[in-house]
């Protein structure tokens, strides 16, 4: 019968506590990656990543019937204005000054704007190119002071904990140059505050889901559309994008749970004390390849 010898024991011994010894090593190294990949990016908002890609062939699958009727949309014959040679690059070169002029505002008038001008930045930024067509967009405009005010307190509750544990100190470093903290005073003087939620998915007449391609992407080119009619219109705002406050915003708005929060611009028109930091913009070289 097979018997250890001591030698054979203690090399067995020591096998064994090299294999454990390496096992807690491997489940280190991997908690420290995970761990710094977490510090990588921990403005991360768990709101925007939930319910966004889950169940994706599911929602394909229930939406196939629905969408079908979709499918046969007539073709019409485009209309198309084309201009000389001369007037594209004095139209390209004006409309490029004019948004070379917009600069993200934290000191908002308290003055009222017009509505209808509020109605068509939105217009506007309603026709953004979506995935499919899908337009996965809702824009919703707060002008209620204590609505605003309540938005306020969520907003500077989670920013506080943003700037002091979630942000990490190189990204409140980075925002020191722009002397901003987790107070939002705009949030109460702008008379408008427009929060734009991005559908994850819709709903087809049916009730059963309907798949919104790409709607991240399709909300932020809106996004950006919109801050460009808002520079045409001669008003002013600041993006934020407050983290881990899309929850209770959308509970505070009535918000249903597949819209989730992209963005809140506060808008208005500049206060007189009114300052922005002394920023420059890359030049065209360093933006653009041409091949």
């Amino acid at each position: 019968m097979f018997s250890l010898t001591p030698v054979l024991v203690a090399v067995v011994g020591i096998l064994i506590v090299w294999i454990f010894k390496n096992a807690d090593r491997s489940m280190e190294r991997r908690k420290g990656e995970l761990r710094a990949r977490s510090e990588a990016r921990p403005w991360t908002d768990e709101d925007l990543e939930d319910s966004t890609t889950l169940h994706q062939e599911e929602e394909v699958a229930d939406a196939d019937e629905s969408q079908e009727s979709e499918e046969n949309v007539e073709h019409i014959p485009f209309s198309h204005t084309r201009y000389a040679e001369k007037d594209m690059v004095k139209r390209s070169q004006e409309f490029y000054e004019l948004l070379n002029q917009r600069r993200s505002v934290r000191f908002i008038s308290k003055e009222p704007v017009p509505m209808e001008v509020i109605d068509n930045v939105i217009r506007t930024a309603g026709t953004a190119p979506s995935g499919a067509h899908t337009e996965p967009w809702t824009f919703v405009v707060v002008k209620d002071p204590d609505t605003k005010h309540r938005i306020r307190e969520i907003i500077e509750e989670e920013e506080e904990i943003n700037y002091l544990k979630r942000m990490g100190q190189r990204w409140v470093t980075d925002l020191k140059k722009l002397r901003t903290n987790w107070i939002k005073e705009y949030l109460d003087t702008a008379p408008v505050l427009i929060l734009i939620f991005k559908q994850v998915h819709g709903f087809a007449a049916n009730g059963k889901r309907k798949v919104h391609y790409y709607n991240e992407i399709s909300v932020s080119i809106a996004c950006g559309m919109l801050l460009a009619a808002l520079q045409n219109a001669g008003l002013v705002t600041v993006t934020t994008t407050p983290l881990n406050c899309g929850p209770r915003l959308r509970a505070l708005l009535s918000r249903p749970a597949n819209e989730k929060l992209l963005m809140l611009l506060p808008v208005g028109y500049p206060s007189t004390e009114a300052t922005v930091p002394d920023l420059r913009r890359k030049p065209l070289d360093q933006i653009m390849v041409t091949v």
